[in-house]
């Protein structure tokens, strides 16, 4: 075949390039890929998609799914014991488990990054007490965490925002720290060190790339455990208070209609599991087509 490259050799391709060939490849991570792309739009332009107010009573009490016979298209996931539409209160309420979930999560990987690079590219007393408190904060769950800090400041969304943050860092910290502590003490950071590189050199070209799996794994698990920390204290009417329409709070609100209107239970919580699920399988093919892109 004619080709206009004087030199017959094949293009080699980037780290990169050869990572996100690799996640394509994995049709799962992929399909799971797009549908975390679908769920942030939504998340985002949610106003625009709900067909109407979370609060706004439409005057039909516990009308079933449009699948079902005695159901209506007009409200495609019925509506709940107040007459509010269910499908308008799910996509809204993406903001409020979703978004928030994925915020906090980035904004505790920013400090837990930064906290762990310094503490991982230090040695001495410093580092040791870091790693005995991060291993006792650790030892406690995130959720028990939260659930103290919101029985001292109050229910509330931006109470539980702040606490579930604050139990989130440390998290990052442990996991950076030990990843960069453990890549500072092998041979070719020590060769490197010998040739005159400093520390901002290895960390951005030999540490940093070395452990991407690292922080993909430590911020899908974040983004699963704020999204279930969310639901689980406004399930436990310790978060978003009514007329929110947060999942978690939607499920707990109706957890007595489950023999009577089992829409309103199940539908909150296949948002949950769906939202979690997206992010793990999209986590677990980057990890897979980082790792073996790195190979």
């Amino acid at each position: 075949m004619l080709s206009n490259n004087i030199y017959q050799e094949t293009k080699i391709p980037t780290q990169w390039e050869r990572a996100w060939q690799n996640f394509r490849a994995n049709s799962i991570a992929f399909f799971g890929f797009w549908c975390l792309i679908l769920l942030i739009l939504v998340t985002l332009a949610a106003p625009l998609l709900a067909p109407y107010a979370p609060a706004s009573q439409v005057g039909e009490l516990l009308m079933p799914p449009s699948w079902d016979p005695s159901g209506h298209v007009e409200f495609f996931f019925g509506t709940d014991d107040l007459g509010r539409d269910i499908l308008s209160r799910l996509i809204l309420g993406s903001q409020l488990t979703f978004g928030y979930a994925v915020l906090i999560a980035l904004a505790s990987a920013v400090i837990g990054i930064l906290i762990g690079v310094l503490a991982g590219m230090t040695q001495g007393l410093k580092s040791s007490f870091l790693n005995h408190v991060l291993d006792t904060v650790m030892s406690i769950p995130s959720l028990l965490l939260a659930i103290i800090v919101v029985a001292y400041m109050g229910p509330g969304e931006v109470n539980i925002l702040l606490a579930i943050w604050l139990a989130l860092i440390p998290r990052f910290i442990r996991a950076v720290y030990l990843a960069v502590h453990t890549e500072v003490e092998k041979d070719y950071i020590i060769a490197a060190r010998l040739d005159g590189a400093n520390n901002f050199y290895l960390l951005y070209n030999s540490i940093l790339p070395n452990i991407l799996t690292v922080l993909t794994n430590e911020l899908t698990r974040a983004i699963s455990i704020a999204i279930l920390d969310i639901a689980a204290l406004g399930f436990l009417g310790l978060g978003a208070q009514a007329p929110q329409p947060e999942w978690g709070a939607m499920l707990g609100d109706s957890i007595e209609l489950i023999y009577l209107a089992p829409w309103t239970v199940t539908l909150p919580g296949l948002a949950i599991t769906f939202s979690v699920l997206v992010v793990n399988l999209v986590g677990e093919g980057l990890r897979q087509a980082i790792n073996a892109g790195i190979d």
